[in-house]
Order: C-alpha cells, then sequence, then structure tokens
C-alpha cells in the first residue's frame, strides 16, 4: 500500500520546483519499516539528504544567516522517516571548511531524542597531506568531534588517488580499516569509485575483514553511462549499495532552469552548455509529472529509487525537503522508467563526471 504526498500544484511547462503548497507531515508514513533499505549493518531510508551546500558559498551561495531554516528543514526530515544525512570534512569553503559537520552534530543535539534514529555518512578528503592510515583515523575523530558523536554510521573515502598517487591509495585503504576496527564508524564505504577500482578496494577490504558496505557516485538520468550501470552491476553482485548523489543533476532536472533562464555563480556555464540539448528528457520528466500529479524532481528522484539506489538529493530549505519528500511512497511503472531512459539518450549531452572518478 503506498501513500502519496499532496504538495504539489498543477504543473504547467515551465514548472517550478518551489511550486508547492504548505507543508504538513503526514500522520501516515510515507515508507513502512520494513520498506527500509539494508546499508551494510544498517537500515535507512530509501532515500536521504546531501548537506554539500551547507557552509558552501561558492557554489550555493551559504551565509550563516540559513542556519535556523537549515535546522527547520533538518528536524523535517526526520519529521518523516528520513535518517540518512551525507556530509564530509572538506564541505565548507575558506573558514568555513567543515562547517557542514558542525552544522549536523548541532542540529542532533537538538533533535529532541533523535539522535539514536540518525545515520551519519561523512567522507574524509584524500588531502595530499593526508599519507598514513593514522592521519585518515585523525581524520575521523576530528569530524566525530565537529558532529559532537562516538560513532559515524559510515565513514567513507571522499574519492581514490589512483589516477594519480596510486602509493597513497593504499595507506587511505588501511585508514579505514583501522577506523573501523576502532569502533569509530560501524561501516565502510567510498565515493567517486569506478568499477574496475570498486573491485579492487572491495577485495582488499575482504581480505582485512572489514566489509564495504556502500559506494557513493554521480547517478541520475544525466549521469546513466556505460559506467554509471557498471558500477551498478558491480555493487549488486558484491553486496554494496550505491548511494546516488547528484540525482537531479545539480539542478537541471528541476524544471526551474532553461537556456534563458541560468543559476547564477560556477553552475551557470555548465547549464549553457548541457541544458540547451536537455528538451527530450525535461519534456519526458514533464509529462510523466502532470499525469501523476508530480512535480519533476519528484519525477526524477523516484527514478534513482527504482534503480535501486538511495539518492541524496542536497537540501537549503524547508520547501527542497517538502518537495523531495513526495518522491517517497510510489514508484514509476516499466514504461515511464523506459520512456525517461530513452529520452535521457536522446539528449546529446550528459552530466561532466567528477574529475576524481576512476576506472
Amino acid at each position: 500500500m503506498a501513500f502519496t504526498l499532496s504538495t504539489t500544484k498543477t504543473l504547467t511547462t515551465n514548472i517550478n520546483c518551489s511550486n508547492t503548497t504548505s507543508f504538513k507531515p503526514l500522520k501516515l508514513p510515507l515508507f513502512w519499516p520494513w520498506e527500509k533499505v539494508k546499508m551494510g549493518p544498517l537500515s535507512v531510508s530509501p532515500m536521504g539528504f546531501g548537506t554539500w551546500a551547507w557552509g558552501n558559498q561558492l557554489l550555493w551561495g551559504y551565509q550563516t544567516s540559513m542556519d535556523i531554516q537549515l535546522q527547520q528543514a533538518f528536524e523535517l526530515a526526520l519529521e518523516n522517516g528520513i535518517n540518512l544525512f551525507d556530509t564530509a570534512d572538506s564541505y565548507g569553503t575558506g573558514r568555513l571548511n567543515g562547517q557542514s559537520e558542525r552544522l549536523l552534530g548541532q542540529f542532533i543535539k537538538q533533535s529532541q531524542g533523535k539522535q539514536s534514529e540518525v545515520v551519519i555518512a561523512t567522507k574524509f578528503a584524500a588531502y595530499p597531506w593526508r599519507l598514513t592510515s593514522g592521519q585518515f583515523v585523525n581524520a575521523c575523530s576530528a569530524s566525530l568531534e565537529r558532529l559532537q558523536i562516538d560513532q559515524l554510521g559510515i565513514g567513507q573515502l571522499h574519492w581514490s588517488t589512483a589516477n594519480y598517487a596510486p602509493l597513497q591509495e593504499l595507506a587511505l585503504w588501511d585508514g579505514l580499516v583501522a577506523m573501523y576496527e576502532k569502533g569509530l564508524v560501524r561501516a565502510v564505504g567510498v565515493s567517486n569509485y569506478g568499477p574496475q577500482q570498486l573491485v579492487k578496494i572491495h577485495d582488499y577490504l575482504k581480505t582485512r575483514g572489514v566489509p564495504l558496505c556502500s559506494a557513493q557516485v554521480q547517478f541520475s538520468l544525466l549521469s546513466y553511462g556505460k559506467e554509471q550501470q557498471e558500477i551498478k552491476r558491480v555493487c549488486d553482485e558484491l553486496g554494496i549499495r550505491l548511494i546516488s548523489y547528484s540525482p537531479l543533476g545539480l539542478g537541471m532536472l528541476t524544471g526551474k532552469y532553461s537556456s534563458s533562464k541560468l543559476p547564477t555563480g560556477p553552475r551557470s556555464l555548465l547549464f549553457g552548455q548541457i541544458l540547451p540539448g536537455l528538451e527530450p528528457l525535461l519534456v519526458a520528466l514533464r509529462e510523466i509529472a502532470e499525469i501523476r500529479g508530480k512535480t519533476m524532481p519528484q519525477v526524477a528522484i523516484n527514478w534513482c529509487i527504482c534503480k535501486g539506489t538511495v539518492p541524496i538529493p542536497g537540501i537549503k530549505s524547508v520547501r527542497h525537503v517538502e518537495d523531495n519528500l513526495g518522491a517517497m511512497g510510489w514508484i514509476l511503472t516499466n514504461d515511464e522508467q523506459l520512456q525517461l531512459e530513452y529520452a535521457a539518450q536522446e539528449s546529446p549531452r550528459s552530466m561532466i563526471q567528477n574529475i576524481f572518478q576512476t576506472r
């Protein structure tokens, strides 16, 4: 039995993902406890939320005045069953480095008895000065201090150094092993690993008695090429849960932007290159959204869920949470999924992959 949100107005050609009515938490859950997703030893909501924007002034225009709304967004997510929150020790620009973790720590501490429900997945940057496993363990301890918790849900290696510093890679893997053995994390994961390198680290960790529970990768209707499909196949084969970041393509799949209406800041250049060829996909998203009584972001995120991944769309406001929650409690049909995938193939440009993505 599925439950849907009635948070959207009638969609128009120029649909905006913020076009939602005032949201009230539902009395019935968006998903039942048995519908939670297994991620190693953890049980997480079918969708989590990302906090890249929390502290990032350059790309997302963060200001400390936003903190009250960020806390309201966090609390609304918790009230509706979301328990997975993704962050990183590198999130936050300049003097605000680590701000995302600090804010999450504050919000968790003030969450009125729900601390034990929250699963934090943080990523540790493979900085060139982190050359030993001990330095990686120290990084984990620093994150725990900022988050004001004793143990992380998932400790993740933010990216692989295999492409440019292969000798450093083994030390980072040993760092994951050490933080797991010390009980600083309940599980370990990786981010931006391609299929070949994913198999290598899985096999190495297995010899050390450490299961690899998750692999985080850019995965969306804009990032669904052969490599992404191969990563998903490897994850399924090895029992690794795929966490899909940027499920809305940095906002390109929201319907909010067009060639004549670009975001401010660094994203405008990327959007200007890709959006002109994205019309087939945006039309398909819009058509399905109108039929379903959903928004385009809800359809795009639901597609990620249907593919067996755990999407982590970023949130900056209560309105983002309201809209994204509507991606749960229903599923796209096989025909609708195929319609979206065919439309994505017809779009001449796809999302540029992360520069740290390995083979």
